[in-house]
């Protein structure tokens, strides 16, 4: 079987091209929509990921501050340096970069980010407008599965969805947005009893555990779509996901890749929701 590979790349770029226009448009009447990026880490991975969103907010016309707070600050200081962006009426948007410092989880400071602003949907909050289906900012790499498979012309209507991971970010939020899609969700995690006999039912695997090449051939029905979510280091330096994707090309119908599937969809949402916030900023 010839495995189809869902890129992202023209997706984002249709994305960034429609958020460009809107940002132009505001920057005309006024400021250029501002993000607030709050970074608590010194993660060689995050530090490229903050890069990048610094880059593509700058090809798109969106102010972007990054505020470091240092790998060892205390999760009073973030809560507090997210509390003044949120009351600094020239900020749009926040994001808190993740991971954060040892002993602080992110439950413990993301309710401090307002949810006007919480462009990465990271709040209870915002989780919680997402829960019962309210308006409210989704986590843009859960939109970003999402918006690639639709792409994709895969349906999800009927579909039994294997999502292979729990976070708040990915997993959880994920199960929603596909169930507001009419799809049949099941979520696993690393207590699934015989994860291969859950995962290798399911029409469409979203693997986002973090975990290099836990999602492997076995995994996969035959003719099932992947969706590989994981960014993780090698050695080299290099960014491999969460699935073995020797093993699962020529049985799998589609696989998106990593790099260039799931990651610029969601950098190019991020840019959106981040010109969003601006427009209803100021239409408020």
């Amino acid at each position: 079987m010839d495995t189809v590979s869902l890129t992202g790349k023209d997706l984002a770029a249709a994305i960034n091209a429609d958020t460009a226009q809107r940002a132009a448009a505001l920057t005309a009447s006024g400021p250029a929509p501002r993000l607030a990026l709050v970074v608590a880490t010194d993660d060689p991975a995050s530090a490229w990921y903050v890069n990048s969103l610094r880059k593509a907010a700058e090809r798109l016309g969106i102010a972007c501050d990054r505020i470091d707070l240092g790998a060892d600050a205390s999760a009073e200081a973030i809560r507090a340096e997210l509390a003044a962006r949120g009351e600094d009426p020239a900020v749009d948007a926040i994001m808190l970069q993740t991971p954060l410092p040892a002993g602080v989880a992110l439950e413990d400071v993301s309710s401090a980010i307002a949810a006007a602003k919480d462009v990465d949907g990271v709040s209870p909050l915002s989780l919680g407008l997402l829960a019962t289906g309210l308006d409210g900012f989704v986590p843009a790499t859960s939109e970003a599965v999402v918006e690639l498979l639709k792409f994709h012309r895969i349906a999800l209507e009927g579909k039994r969805v294997a999502i292979v991971g729990r976070s708040n970010v990915v997993g959880k939020p994920l199960g929603q947005l596909l169930l507001a899609e009419n799809a049949t969700v099941t979520i696993a995690h690393s207590r699934t009893a015989d994860l291969p006999a859950v995962t290798s039912a399911a029409d469409i695997v979203v693997a986002a555990a973090g975990r290099i090449g836990l999602v492997t051939g076995d995994h996969v029905g035959e003719g099932a779509v992947v969706i590989d979510v994981g960014t993780n280091e090698t050695a080299d330096g290099g960014i491999v996901g969460d699935v073995d994707a020797e093993t699962v090309r020529g049985k799998a119908s589609a696989l998106s890749p990593v790099p260039g599937g799931v990651g610029p969809v969601t950098t190019a949402l991020l840019m959106r929701h981040v010109v969003r916030a601006a427009e209803l900023a100021r239409t408020a």
